[in-house]
């Protein structure tokens, strides 16, 4: 037998980054959407946790984010079995698109039916913090407020309507630097979040669209000065908006047409190697 499932990518249309713990971990208050770019998790039943992948750049080892995430869970329910992961990748690997985040919820989900622990989603998500932030919303995969330093999932009942084009540029960042880098004293762009949620909810796009930045992003631009070129690019080829996703540096461009997002789309493909049309899921 085995299990499959899909771990779609996710882009932040806010990410707001308000403060930082005793612990180290961040405060953030973030709307996120999952769109059709996904990864396939494929389980199947072992005596042994194994973990293998198509990607040459990713760790199969306790370093890889799906392990960690079938060890937590293992050692949570108590489960003495194993399971044999093999991770097909279609999603950028540091990319700022949740790649890693949702395999691990995959996995998560996976392994709750491979093992036959039946647990809520609620619960997955709970565990799923001890693996990164992101995990949590990516156990959903649905438009959500996200709160807290990521536990705190709070479904939105809409999904924005647009169609969205991914850029992303010829490196790769570590969102632990990016992190260290974090300098909560200096002024950044801080998203109206309360705007993107009432947009989402009213079916406004330009409302959402409003209300849409990420306090990241400048700090991975100081790093990574292409961002700003790709999200200028984005919106003269007629975006309605542009900003980047998580910790970057992929970089999406929000159109409300499907004719306006080929055309930018098709444009974009001149100037940057990754380039992907994607639609949000719900």
């Amino acid at each position: 037998m085995e299990i499959v499932q899909k771990a779609p990518a996710k882009i932040n249309l806010s990410l707001d980054a308000l403060y930082q713990h005793r612990d180290g971990a961040h405060e953030w208050e973030m709307v996120m959407t999952s769109v059709d770019l996904a990864d396939y998790v494929h389980i199947s039943p072992s005596s042994r946790l194994s973990v293998s992948t198509d990607s040459g750049f990713l760790p199969e080892d306790p370093r890889n984010l799906a392990y960690q995430a079938a060890l937590v869970l293992q050692r949570a329910a108590g489960v003495h079995q194993g399971a044999k992961i093999r991770l097909e990748k279609h999603i950028p690997v540091a990319a700022g698109l949740g790649g890693g985040s949702s395999d691990a919820a995959a996995v998560l989900r996976g392994l709750n039916q491979l093992w036959g622990l039946n647990w809520p989603l609620e619960r997955l998500a709970k565990i799923g913090l001890a693996v990164d932030s992101d995990v949590p919303y990516c156990v959903y995969s649905r438009t959500a407020l996200v709160t807290g330093k990521g536990e705190i999932v709070t479904p939105l009942d809409r999904r924005p309507d647009c169609w969205v084009v991914l850029a992303k540029p010829r490196v790769s960042v570590s969102t632990q630097s990016i992190l260290r880098a974090i300098d909560y004293e200096q002024t950044v762009p801080h998203p109206d979040t309360p705007k993107v949620v009432a947009g989402i909810k009213q079916g406004d796009l330009p409302l959402m669209i409003s209300g849409m930045a990420n306090s990241l992003q400048p700090v991975t631009a100081a790093k990574h000065p292409e961002i700003l070129a790709l999200q200028q690019r984005l919106v003269r080829f007629g975006a309605d908006h542009a900003q980047m996703s998580g910790s970057g540096p992929t970089v999406f461009g929000v159109c409300r047409k499907r004719s306006r997002a080929h055309r930018v789309y098709n444009s974009m493909k001149g100037f940057c190697r990754e380039v992907y049309l994607v639609r949000p899921l719900q």
